[in-house]
């Protein structure tokens, strides 16, 4: 019999193999433009678009797009229940918060994967939509404070993941023995690395559109990227940037069989709900 417990990993497990495949596919488009062999600087968006016409694309998308909905399951639970027993420090709470942030984020993409499938995922690109969301905020009531919030969050998570690179710190919530943590660590590693440049960067970028009001400086992942190329030595700084988006893909695949996975809290929850049914 499957239980609601084994039903909640199932779907944690199959988020973070969902969440693999779209970092993998954004760091190998963005290695492959890095050695001038085609592929591009594209976000998540653009990482599902480029799935969906790959060989049995819209089969492999259905997958993606249902381990999407599972992750923001799971990153809800994570949040609402404290499955991975943070607590209640403000430390906790900033975390918590960032994982319900997350929930929303890797539900819309799951929403937009959908879409593509039965034809109507279309819309501005990421790059469009984050200098919309820019305009938008700006536009309110203390906008540019708005903004530079979002921004000094976005670089904050971009230091707590480059903490996790130097510390290693995600190990803890992992299950892998001595001779898988050989590889996964420094798959973990160098993922976190990555992603933290590439949070830094963005939050760097909003932080600048508060400051000169302009919506136009505001960059989503694809664009970030590109601002990496031109740098000095930027062409190697985004290609280690690519590779390692590439390994924190690698590093999920990982983390969907290693990770510690505890939806007590969760499961609860819906027995509750059941419980309450006519």
């Amino acid at each position: 019999m499957v239980t609601n417990r084994s039903r909640l990993e199932l779907f944690a497990r199959l988020g973070y193999g969902a969440r693999g495949a779209v970092n993998l596919l954004i760091g190998l488009l963005a290695l492959l433009a890095a050695f001038g062999r085609g592929g591009g600087t594209a976000g998540s968006k653009g990482a599902l678009q480029a799935l969906l016409f790959q060989p049995m694309g819209s089969l492999l998308l259905a997958v993606v797009a249902l381990g999407l909905f599972g992750f923001a399951l799971w990153r809800s639970i994570q949040a609402l229940f404290d499955a991975d027993r943070l607590g209640h420090s403000p430390r906790a709470v900033v975390v918590r918060l960032g994982q319900i942030i997350s929930a929303v984020v890797y539900a819309g993409l799951g929403v937009f994967a959908a879409g593509l499938i039965i034809g109507s995922g279309s819309g501005s690109g990421e790059e469009q939509s984050a200098r919309d969301w820019t305009r938008w905020l700006l536009a309110q009531p203390f906008g540019r404070w708005l903004v530079g919030a979002v921004g000094a969050a976005i670089v904050g998570a971009g230091l707590g993941m480059a903490y996790k690179a130097w510390s290693g710190s995600f190990a803890r919530h992992l299950t892998c023995d001595g001779s898988a943590a050989t590889w996964v660590m420094p798959l973990g590693r160098l993922g976190y690395a990555a992603r933290a440049v590439v949070f830094l960067t963005i939050g760097g970028f909003l932080m600048l559109a508060a400051y000169q009001s302009d919506p136009s400086e505001a960059h989503g992942l694809g664009g970030a990227l590109l601002a990496l190329q031109e740098q000095p030595f930027g062409r190697v700084l985004f290609g280690l940037v690519a590779f390692g988006l590439a390994a924190f893909g690698a590093f999920e695949f990982a983390e969907a069989k290693f990770r510690r996975i505890d939806a007590t809290g969760g499961r609860d929850a819906l027995d509750a709900v059941r419980a309450r049914l006519p």
